[in-house]
This record gives C-alpha cells, structure tokens and sequence, in this order.
C-alpha cells in the first residue's frame, strides 16, 4: 500500500492526501478522485472515482481510455484496480501511472 500511495502522490502537484470512508483518499484540486478500498482479503484496491457525489455526465462512456487494460469499470465514472502484493504494484506501476494521469486529465 505504500509503494502504491507513493506513486499517486509523485504523480502531480495538485494531489493532497487525507482519510475519507475509513481510507486513504487522494484529492486533486480538492475533490476526492482516488480512494483506497482496504476491505479485501489478500488484496486491495483503488477506486477511481469522481467525488462523493454524483456529476451529470452527457455518456455512458468510461471516463477514460484504458489503454492498460486494469481498470474493471463499475460505472462510467468510477473503476477498480486490484492490487496483491508489492511484485504486483511494482509490475503495474508504469501503467497506473498512465491511469491516473488521464484520468485526473478529464476530470
């Protein structure tokens, strides 16, 4: 989980850090964007989502193109990564650099 929270916060300037639902959550610009879910066994996630509440979006499209092929999508403006142990962050760091770039891009 450390290897992967530092990877969010070097990834822009604009992302703070603090506890919401019980977890990390990562804010850009000051909106909830990416929150831990620690709730698994023998694994966690990242949700990636738009804030607490709900915005108005004028498609059914997911938010971003994941070109990395990690994301499971839950809805248009939210999706999970799943993440086992730290060989697996180390394996998809690359590519969950690239997620979170787009995906605070379109926000």
């Amino acid at each position: 989980m450390e290897a992967v929270r530092t990877i969010i916060l070097s990834t822009g300037d604009k992302i703070t850090e603090r506890i919401k639902w019980n977890a990390p959550s990562f804010c850009y610009e000051g909106e909830d964007r990416i929150t831990f879910n620690l709730r698994g066994k023998g694994f966690f996630q990242l949700v990636f989502h738009c804030g607490a509440k709900k915005k108005d979006r004028k498609t059914d499209n997911p938010l971003i193109d994941d070109t990395s092929g990690l994301l499971e999508w839950k809805a248009a403006d939210r999706a999970i990564m799943e993440f086992t142990d730290e060989n697996d962050v180390e394996s998809k760091e690359e590519k969950l650099r690239e997620v979170i770039t787009k995906w605070l891009e379109v926000i």
